[in-house]
């Protein structure tokens, strides 16, 4: 039935107005209403790119035009529809050049995905409310309203105070990427590993903030030499995002630093942490993985706290999980109980993978079929070097972009 509907007839007839952008921001489409709402022609518009058909008005004082452009880059980036309830963007006057006509609108913008999934058109449907918002002000001069008039100005009340809540969600975006950058910059200072230098082009680490809101800084690393024949590597993932998480972050990472220097067993450097992580605001429920490389018997000797398994990876592609020494996580149990330890033998050329969940799990997965997926990527790769891993591994999982949750990732060649 599809293939009978004339979609350019349809657009025409419609008294919404719509036009059609490409990825270039340049018109494509504009319909009879849009052309009538702006006063415009389809030669004013048709293949010009939008901002110099449709200028910004350069007089208002505020940033309110910006949001227009920031919203088409929004659907462009994402690949989502974006709304914006109320948005003033003025119209320049025809035959009167540099002059503009003030306009409230309502606008949707859509994206059209092409046969890649890519975004390949985007279609803006604006409906002019310029009415509305002046009859608030007409309403400001007289009490005296039809029940017409009344039901007017209930919208244009709406349309007003949505344009508020429109102003503090922009200032809240901007403060929230203000505090997403000084988280990372945070998180980037606090996992520098001086000892990783020692290990170069045998140990590859990654660190992949999250790609929404705020869901950075809890992940974190660590590498730890203990001379003369044995180092360490630690991974950890606290519960909670921003500059709190950042924080406890760096004080459990810092303690089990120490603790690993002062104490060479995992199981007992982990003990000491899960007593301090009680004491700490935040730190309950972290998780944590460590591991103890002994380079001279070739053994690894591990303790975890509730996290995902480190995988030892072979030579000829089969995977060995370290999963006989898990725990509760950090700070979960209300007394003191001794963590389990557990090892295994390496052979040189072995390659031993940390991470934390966001590398992982996905929404409705059993964790079982995580770890499948897991050893299956890294058994195509399982001898080149630790660098290429890393990357190779984060695309075969389809995170290299990052994910909802931050990745924190160590691969030691042994």
């Amino acid at each position: 039935m599809t293939a009978d509907i004339d979609f350019t007839a349809f657009f025409d007839a419609t008294p919404s107005p719509y036009l059609m952008l490409d990825t270039d921001l340049v018109i494509r489409y504009v319909n009879t209403a849009y052309l009538q709402t702006t006063g415009l022609t389809r030669d004013q518009l048709i293949g010009k790119y939008f901002f110099d058909a449709l200028p910004e008005n350069p007089s208002p004082s505020d940033d309110t035009q910006q949001n227009l452009k920031a919203s088409l880059h929004r659907v462009l980036d994402t690949g989502k529809p974006d709304t914006l309830v109320l948005q003033r963007y003025d119209i320049p006057v025809v035959h009167q050049p540099g002059w503009f006509e003030e306009r409230w609108w309502s606008e949707i913008h859509t994206p059209i995905p092409g046969p890649d999934g890519e975004v390949k058109w985007i279609v803006q449907r604006a409906e002019d409310v310029t009415a509305f918002v002046h009859s608030r002000r007409a309403r400001q001069l007289t009490e005296e309203f039809t029940e017409r008039e009344k039901g007017m100005g209930m919208a244009a009340e709406l349309y007003a105070r949505a344009h508020e809540l429109h102003r503090l969600n922009q200032e809240l975006r901007q403060a929230h990427a203000r505090e997403r950058q000084v988280a990372v910059a945070l998180q980037e200072a606090m996992l520098s590993a001086p000892d990783l230098d020692h290990h170069t082009g045998n140990i590859a680490v990654r660190y992949l903030p999250a790609t929404t809101s705020l869901n950075v800084c809890g992940d974190w690393y660590d590498v730890v030499d203990l001379p003369p024949d044995r180092y360490a590597a630690a991974v950890g993932d606290v519960v909670g995002h921003g500059l709190h998480a950042a924080a406890v972050m760096g004080m459990l990472r810092s303690a089990l630093s120490a603790a690993i220097r002062a104490l060479p067993s995992p199981a007992q450097a982990l003990e000491v942490l899960g007593l301090y992580a009680r004491s700490l605001d935040g730190a309950t429920a972290a998780t944590a993985v460590k591991v103890l490389i002994d380079t001279r018997s070739r053994l690894i000797i591990y303790s975890s706290a509730g996290h995902p398994p480190p995988v030892l990876l072979h030579s000829d592609g089969t995977c060995e999980l370290l999963n006989q020494a898990t725990d509760p996580p950090l700070g979960a149990r209300p007394h003191h109980v001794p963590r389990p330890q557990a090892g295994l033998s390496y052979t040189r050329g072995d390659t031993l993978v940390m991470y934390t969940d966001g590398l992982i799990e996905r929404r409705d997965e059993d964790i079982d079929a995580s770890l499948a997926r897991l050893t299956t990527a890294l058994a195509k790769d399982s001898t080149v070097a630790p660098d290429q891993l890393a990357d190779a591994l984060l695309a075969r999982l389809d995170v290299a972009g990052g994910a909802a949750d931050d990745i924190a990732l160590v691969v030691i060649r042994l």
